[in-house]
C-alpha cells in the first residue's frame, strides 16, 4: 500500500511519506496488566503515539524508557496500595487473564458491565 500524501507547496506536488504508526493491541474497556510492575487497569483512552510531557518521559530511567512511536494507554489502574491513573506504553502491557474486575472508583462513571475481561463503555461516551 502506497502511504504518501501530496505536498501542498507551490509548483508540482511531490509525494511525502506518511509516518508509520503502530496499531493499538488493546481497546477501550480492556483489562490489562503491566509487564514489569504487575498493576492492573482498564483502558479508558489511547494515544497513537506518546503524548505526555517531556518531563514525564525524562523521569523514566533511560534503560527502561519506552519508544515514543507506539500507542500509549490511559488506564484506571489499581495496585495493593490503591487506585490511580496510569499512562503506559503498549510494549509494557499484556492482557490481564485473571478474569477479575478492577476496583477503581471511576469505572462506574465511564463503564457499565464487566464480562470476559472487558468493560462495556456507557452509551453516553461512545462516538
Amino acid at each position: 500500500m502506497d502511504r504518501t500524501f501530496p505536498q501542498f507547496a507551490t509548483g508540482a506536488p511531490r509525494p511525502v511519506p506518511a509516518p508509520n504508526v503502530a496499531h493499538a493491541r488493546f481497546s477501550i474497556g480492556d483489562v490489562v496488566q503491566h509487564k514489569l510492575f504487575g498493576f492492573r487497569g482498564v483502558v479508558f483512552d489511547i494515544d497513537p503515539v506518546f503524548a505526555n510531557s517531556d518531563e514525564w518521559y525524562e523521569a523514566i530511567p533511560e534503560e527502561m524508557r519506552p519508544a515514543k512511536d507506539q500507542p500509549f494507554y490511559h488506564l484506571l489502574a489499581e495496585n495493593s496500595e490503591g487506585s490511580y491513573i496510569a499512562y503506559v506504553s503498549q510494549q509494557n502491557l499484556v492482557v490481564d487473564d485473571s478474569d477479575e474486575p478492577v476496583e477503581h472508583p471511576a469505572i462506574a462513571g465511564l463503564f457499565g458491565g464487566y464480562q470476559d475481561g472487558k468493560y462495556a463503555l456507557r452509551p453516553l461516551y461512545r462516538h
